[in-house]
């Protein structure tokens, strides 16, 4: 079983962000209002900001510890990020953005290795036929697609999505969600997905934990959050 445990202080948007959070294999759905710190989580735990302080251990190896003077590059943490929008590169295609993460850090494969991995992974998220397109002219469900199979093609111990459906219209957001769901579960490894729609946690199963303003108000599963919310963040994302 892989397990994570992150404990982040930085300052973000006039607060500061102090967050402590862990969990193991399966979804973890990161909730909150706009402007409260859900995707700077993200973007500190992937590597890519820098934190005041911080203590991140992935699969039992420490990637990051202020105290301890460790900071892991982004690019060899082995943690799979897809932020808002999908981040794909326009100028290349299909294949060159789903193998882009293999071509540095410990991985550095050459060209038709990179190539043969990334058609190989599209095969098996049922998205073969997207191989050599290019980005441009791709619809959105097939940007998400392509989006996750760069998160995934590092295999890696630990898998972040920021708000991976809230572009796309509401029949795609259907079926994406379906297809987002089946692939978290073959995944088997610890996933934190960031969202506004409680039928995302609801398909996905995912335990919650709510962030307003920085902090952490409330960790449990769906049920738990229905019988006591705790603000009114909470009732209001609940439906309730």
């Amino acid at each position: 079983m892989t397990s994570w445990t992150a404990a982040m202080l930085a300052t973000h948007g006039g607060f500061e962000l102090d967050v402590e959070l862990s969990g193991g294999d399966g979804v973890l759905a990161l909730v909150g209002p706009n402007g409260s710190g859900k995707t700077s989580f993200l973007r500190l735990l992937a590597g890519v900001a820098k934190p005041s302080a911080v203590e991140l251990v992935v699969s039992g190896t420490t990637l990051a510890s202020s105290t301890r003077g460790i900071d892991v590059p982004a690019e060899e943490r082995r943690i799979g990020y897809l932020p808002q929008g999908y981040g794909l590169f326009p100028h290349l295609g299909v294949l060159d953005n789903v193998g882009f993460g293999l071509a540095s850090g410990p991985v550095r494969m050459p060209l038709a290795q990179r190539h043969q991995k990334a058609r190989a992974l599209l095969e098996q998220l049922g998205c073969a036929s997207l191989a050599d397109r290019r980005v441009q002219g791709l619809s959105g469900g097939e940007q998400q697609r392509v989006a996750l199979a760069r998160a995934l093609v590092l295999e890696p111990n630990l898998l972040l999505l920021d708000e991976p459906l809230a572009a796309l219209d509401a029949t795609t957001r259907r079926a994406v969600r379906r297809f987002l769901t089946d692939r978290l579960k073959a995944f088997g490894r610890p996933a934190i997905v960031v969202t506004h729609d409680v039928r995302d946690v609801e398909a996905l199963g995912a335990r919650v934990a709510v962030l307003e303003r920085g902090k952490l108000v409330q960790v449990g599963d769906l049920a738990a959050l229905r019988e006591q919310p705790g603000s009114d963040f909470v009732s209001e994302f609940l439906g309730l």
